[in-house]
This record gives structure tokens, C-alpha cells and sequence, in this order.
């Protein structure tokens, strides 16, 4: 067992009880007890509770000459509806490597959305006895990051329909003259964020007062295109009916009618800022670039020419500082950003990894997760998130499991909230050997970044030792390092011990350095063409719709972004019923946007939506409270 003095032992039970259940059973040390741990000193960070604490971005500075620790990333083969449980390992290795192999290690995973808390997949604090706690906390709120997220998106939001409102109804000395009144004396001046807009138009000039009428109009009037506007609204919940929605109806708007949507705040390009950005500097920066739309002469507008980005960049203040808990072994655990990975880059914080990566030291291991199936969530660490960070994993993990495995050889859909098919619960090692070519391809796409691959075979309770083993066989015969059969869902850490082992050896054995899918200085289409490409497609399609908006993209000099595809995490394919390793398909790109301040094109593949729906019966009816001891209920 580990030296640490936070590390616990955990006293299981069979059948493994309801993950709140374990998770409540459990009494979480102080969280600066876990900091103290990491040699973090309180100054270090500031106390959200007695179990969760901000770690500052200071840290980061004072071991900027220390080493860096190994870095896994866990991503996984393409899931089932309910999931394969790459959470749940994500934790058990690090419990494993933590509380029985004695190694320093830290916990990346990122804040859940209530969203699929509320609606359809649960929390995402792990299960069993791999869970990051406390479990409520973790999936409710936390320390207000999303929430932070939601208020700097809308008052963006308003702040483009206000500018438009007063723009249609002034004349640009009036609108001059508000936008730069004069003090008690008599003088006027340019607010501090007016200089960013003065510099792209390549005025000098530093007096209100000296703008001939020409510059003042350049100046005052952002005249923004109402139909190119890509910004919209956000809110933390699944709810379908705000898909399509008009905004401008009051009275005092007349006139100004316009349609637009809600998107579930995680899709927010504030959310992939966050979880991209290296400074509170940085994120100053990427936020005031951040592109709404298009001036009527085809210019881009951003959130710095609306004069905005300082005050988005105050709300986010406080949520640039990753979160400290811990795991139900009383290991570390940095919980930071959430952005989904089939409408965003669906991993954790830069930040949060860089300050991991320094506290844990030489011969210790940070473990991240990134999200979905490899094909999206490991494909986007690799190349948006690795090179924004500059930062090289030694190791990859893909979690799989028979359930899923056996859906991709022709087994019947997988739905959640109905029962398993018989097929799932009895033995069938054809049906298991049938689907692992979905595992095969996830191994080769993500051994050619230059990674050791080692897979995670999650066991359930009704796998039988020659699935399992099977499953063993095709992982090594596609060429991973290694893969072992892991049961932390039931056990803890105690499950991963041979996991742990295996990342050890596979990151002290990398040979090789880390390769990109493409180059930046491709054209979007070819870039958008290679990663189709590792998907298995024979060629893209691409609507008018997204050939008008590659063009556009081009012409305004965003091409260099790297790709952040958002497409369906059920298959490799844009159709969620195409299972296994579809190939020779057509990818078809229904319209192409751009998070320039985030720093990526994105484009929507099939009918991607970037608000989900709440199922029939959503998880919230299982969701109450103990009115007498005041713990929650029924989370999962």
C-alpha cells in the first residue's frame, strides 16, 4: 500500500450497492489534506467546503523548472448508450497506481454537464469502486465553473442583439457620442478594450476627439450581418424545444425579429476556450477573439469589437483555476472544464494537466480522460489539444468491454433504460470475435500518433473467461502493447493493479516522438479529408451550405486551425447504426463554424445537434433528497 497519508482502504461488497450508495458510505478526508499531500501549501489554493478546493494558476509558475510526470490519456472503443465505463477506469487506474503500487499520481477529468446528469447517461464521477467523491457535489454545480460559462455566453449573446438594436436607430455621431461620452470635464476617452478595435482597423490615434467622420463610422458601426450571426444562447440543461427559437418580439423591439437557438452550455465555445487556454492573459486573449458573425461587407466581428471580452473574461475569473477533490481511495483528483467531445474537443483542462504533470514529479503519472470513443475524444487530445499544450502523452488507453463489443459484432441495439438482450448475458465468443475489428481500427488510429496503446477490458459480472480472453487476443493481435482484463467497477484499486502495471512499462517504453494526423498548413478540406479518412470514409460530401463557409473561413485566414469534428459518438460512420468499422461511406458535412478564439474549425457532420433531448423517462425521477440527513438520492 501506498506511503500517502490520505490513501484509504476501501472495505467492498458483492453485488456492488448503487454508486451514490458507495460513494455516501465513504467519509472524504479534508481537501487539504489531499493538497497536502501533493505539497501544496494553503497559499496554493483557495477552499470551496472541506472537500473541494480552486488550485491556483501560481502553482504553475513556482514549478515552471521542475520535471514533468508520465502522461495517459484514456480514451476508448466506440460505446453503447450506456457507456464503457472510461470514467470509472480513468479513476480505478489511478487509485491503483496511488493506493497499492506507491506512485504519485493525479486525476484529470472533466466537470459533468447536468444535462446528461439529469437526462439520459447519469453523472460522470466514475461507478463502483472507482468513483471520485463527494459523487453529488462532483456532478451538482461543483464549484460553479459551468454556471460561469453560461452567464459570460448569454451576456455575449446580449450584447450582440443590443449592439444591432442601437446601431438600427442612431446615427454614428449619436452612437459615437454614447459609445465614448465625455467625463464631468468635458473630455472624452477610449475605454482600454476600444484599443483592440482602433489597432485591427489601423487607427492610431488615442483622442476621441481626432476620428474624422470616416474613422468614426469604421469605428461606431460593428453592422453586423443578422444572418451570419453563429453565437447563440446557452443553458445547462437537455431541452429540445429550445432548438429553434425567435428572440425580439417585445414591444420595443420591433422590427428586430430573429431566429436562433439554444445550445447545452458545455457546446459553448467559452467552455473549449476554458479548456484550451495556458493563462488568465491567454484566455483574456482568446476570448475578446472570440467570432460572432460577419460585418455586411463579409468582415468578422468578435466579442472585443462588441467591447465585451474584459467583462467575460471577469466572469471567468474564478473557473480558469482547476478543482481539487479526490478518489473513494483518498487520491487526487484535478476536475477542470467539460466539453462534450461529439459537439466539442471532449477533454479536461490544459491547465489542469500542466499543473498535474509538474506536482506529481518524475516516475509519477497523470491520467486524463477524453471523451467518447477514440475516434473523436483521443483524435482531438492528439491533435487540438497536444498541440496547444505542447505537451506529449507516453501511454493510451482503450477502455472496451464485451457488451459493447459483441453490439458491434451484430448484436441487437443496445437502448438505455431497457434490458439487456439475452445475447449480452450469455456466452458468445463469435459475436464478441466479430466486433472487435471496431477495437482493431481504434488501436491502429491511435498507435500511429506515436503512443504505446494498452487496453482496458472492463469486466462485468456476466462476461465469461473466454470472451474476456478473446477480447485479449484481438487487442494484441492489432498491435497493442498490452491488454488487461480489469475489474476496479467492483474491487477499486485493488482491480487495476495489473492496468497500472502495464501504463508503467508502456510508458517507459515509448520509442517513438508524437505525430500529428496532418500538418496545420493543409487546406481545411484536406484536413477535414484525413481525419474522415481514419474513420474509414472513401471521401467527404460537403453541403452548399459548408463549401460557402470553408470559403469564407479561408478568405477571413482561419484555414491554419486544426479540425474539430462533431459527430455522433456511436459510430465511426455519421450513422449511428453503422457499427464495427464501417468503411468506403461518404462522410457528409452538413455546415462547417469556427471557435476562432477557442482555436478550431468545427464542422457538423450529419444531423449532429448541439442540444440534446431529454429521453421518456429521464434520470431525474430517480434523483430526491433525505430530508432528515440532507444527502442526495438516487444520482448514478
Amino acid at each position: 500500500m501506498s506511503s500517502s497519508t490520505t490513501v484509504r482502504k476501501l472495505e467492498v461488497v458483492s453485488p456492488v450497492p448503487a454508486d451514490i450508495d458507495i460513494a455516501n458510505s465513504v467519509e472524504p478526508v479534508h481537501i487539504s489534506e489531499i493538497a497536502k499531500d501533493l505539497n501544496l501549501s494553503p497559499n496554493h489554493y483557495d477552499l470551496y467546503g472541506k472537500y473541494k478546493a480552486k488550485v491556483l494558476l501560481s502553482v504553475l509558475d513556482e514549478l515552471q523548472g521542475s520535471q514533468d510526470g508520465y502522461y495517459v490519456v484514456v480514451g476508448g472503443i466506440t460505446p453503447t448508450p450506456l457507456g464503457e465505463g472510461k470514467s470509472t477506469t480513468t479513476v480505478g487506474l489511478c487509485q491503483a497506481l496511488g493506493a497499492f503500487l506507491d506512485k504519485k499520481v493525479v486525476t484529470c477529468v472533466r466537470q459533468p454537464s447536468q444535462g446528461p446528469t439529469f437526462g439520459i447517461k447519469g453523472g460522470a464521477a466514475g461507478g463502483g469502486y472507482s468513483q471520485v467523491i463527494p459523487m453529488d457535489e462532483f456532478n451538482l454545480h461543483l464549484t460553479g465553473d459551468i454556471h460561469a460559462i453560461t452567464a459570460a455566453n448569454n451576456l455575449l449573446a446580449a450584447a450582440i442583439d443590443t449592439r444591432i438594436f442601437h446601431e438600427s436607430t442612431q446615427s454614428d455621431k449619436a452612437l459615437f457620442n454614447r459609445l465614448c461620452p465625455p467625463n464631468k470635464e468635458g473630455k472624452r476617452s477610449f475605454s482600454d478594450v476600444m484599443f483592440r478595435r482602433l489597432k485591427k482597423l489601423g487607427i492610431s490615434k488615442t483622442n476621441p476627439d481626432d476620428l474624422t467622420p470616416e474613422e468614426v463610422n469604421k469605428f461606431a458601426r460593428l453592422d453586423i450581418d443578422p444572418n451570419s450571426i453563429t453565437w447563440r444562447r446557452v443553458m445547462d440543461i437537455n431541452d429540445r424545444f429550445l432548438r429553434k427559437i425567435t428572440i425580439g418580439q417585445g414591444p420595443d423591439e420591433k422590427g428586430m425579429v430573429r431566429e436562433t437557438a439554444f445550445d447545452i452550455s458545455v457546446a459553448s465555445e467559452i467552455m473549449a476556450v476554458l479548456a484550451l487556454t495556458t493563462s488568465l492573459a491567454d484566455m483574456r486573449d482568446r476570448l475578446g477573439k472570440m467570432v460572432i458573425g460577419n460585418s455586411k461587407s463579409g468582415d468578422p466581428v468578435t466579442a472585443d469589437d462588441l467591447g465585451v471580452g474584459g467583462a467575460l473574461t471577469v466572469l471567468m475569473k474564478d473557473a480558469i483555476h482547476p478543482t481539487l477533490m479526490q478518489t473513494l481511495e483518498g487520491t487526487p483528483v484535478l476536475v477542470h472544464a467539460g466539453p462534450f467531445a461529439n459537439i466539442a474537443h471532449g477533454n479536461s483542462s490544459i491547465v489542469a494537466d500542466k499543473i498535474a504533470l509538474k506536482l506529481v514529479g518524475p516516475g509519477g503519472f497523470v491520467v486524463t480522460e477524453a471523451g467518447f470513443g477514440a475516434d473523436i475524444g483521443a483524435e482531438k487530445f492528439m491533435n487540438i489539444k497536444c498541440r496547444y499544450s505542447g505537451l506529449t502523452p507516453q501511454c493510451a488507453i482503450i477502455v472496451a468491454t464485451v457488451r459493447a463489443l459483441k453490439m458491434h459484432g451484430g448484436g441487437p441495439a443496445v437502448v438505455a433504460g431497457k434490458p439487456l438482450d439475452h445475447a449480452y448475458l450469455t456466452e458468445n465468443v463469435a459475436l464478441v470475435e466479430a466486433g472487435c475489428v471496431n477495437m482493431a481500427r481504434h488501436i491502429s488510429n491511435t498507435k500511429s500518433y506515436g503512443v504505446n496503446v494498452v487496453v482496458a477490458i472492463n469486466k462485468f459480472s456476466t462476461d465469461t473467461e473466454a470472451e474476456l480472453n478473446a477480447v485479449r487476443s484481438a487487442a494484441l493481435a492489432a498491435g497493442a502493447y498490452d491488454a488487461v482484463i480489469c475489474s476496479h467497477h467492483a474491487h477499486g484499486g485493488k482491480g487495476a493493479v495489473d492496468l497500472g502495471i502495464a501504463v508503467q512499462k508502456a510508458c517507459e517504453n515509448v520509442t517513438q516522438p508524437l505525430k500529428f494526423l496532418y500538418p496545420l498548413d493543409l487546406s481545411i478540406k484536406e484536413k477535414i479529408e484525413a481525419i474522415a479518412k481514419s474513420y474509414g470514409a472513401s471521401g467527404v460530401e460537403y453541403s452548399e451550405q459548408a463549401e460557402k463557409q470553408i470559403e469564407m473561413y479561408s478568405k477571413q485566414g482561419f484555414s491554419g486551425l486544426p479540425i474539430c469534428m462533431a459527430k455522433t459518438q456511436y459510430s465511426f460512420s455519421d450513422n449511428a447504426a453503422a457499427k464495427g468499422a464501417p468503411s468506403g461511406f461518404v462522410l457528409p458535412i452538413r455546415d462547417v463554424r469556427a471557435s476562432i478564439g477557442a482555436g478550431f474549425i468545427y464542422p457538423l457532420v450529419g444531423t449532429m445537434s448541439t442540444m440534446p433531448g431529454l429521453p421518456t423517462r429521464p434520470c431525474f425521477y430517480d434523483i430526491d433528497i433525505d430530508t432528515t440527513t440532507g444527502k442526495v438520492t438516487g444520482l448514478s
